[in-house]
């Protein structure tokens, strides 16, 4: 597959989408956070049947749905944080990046 740098744009919107997606977890609205997950990762995605891998992984054992919400999570938050490091200054400083978001994936970087 020949991927294309992630936009400013896409990049928003795959931030946008993970920050709703965390929003309605923590309501427990699990479906709705899923779905939203979902979306984020298929945002330019690295992998074209990674998402397609998770859900046969997830469908193969017996997960309460929270649970579930929690792996797409981890997946989308993962998959955000490679995006970012696609984007060139520039491209940051037109994107306004979540400072919490920051926080997160710069502690991952930092062990």
């Amino acid at each position: 597959m020949n991927r294309t740098p992630i936009t400013v744009e896409e990049f928003r919107d795959a931030q946008d989408m993970l920050k709703g997606a965390i929003d309605l977890h923590e309501k427990k609205d699990f479906n709705g956070a899923v779905e939203s997950f979902k979306k984020a990762i298929t945002i330019k995605p690295f992998h074209e049947g990674h998402l397609n891998e998770l859900e046969k992984k997830l469908k193969g054992e017996t997960y309460k749905l929270s649970q579930v919400s929690l792996a797409y999570m981890g997946c989308a938050s993962v998959h955000v944080s490679q995006l970012l490091k696609e984007l060139t200054d520039e491209q940051r400083e037109e994107v306004p990046i979540d400072e919490n978001l920051m926080k997160i994936f710069s502690e991952w970087e930092d062990e």
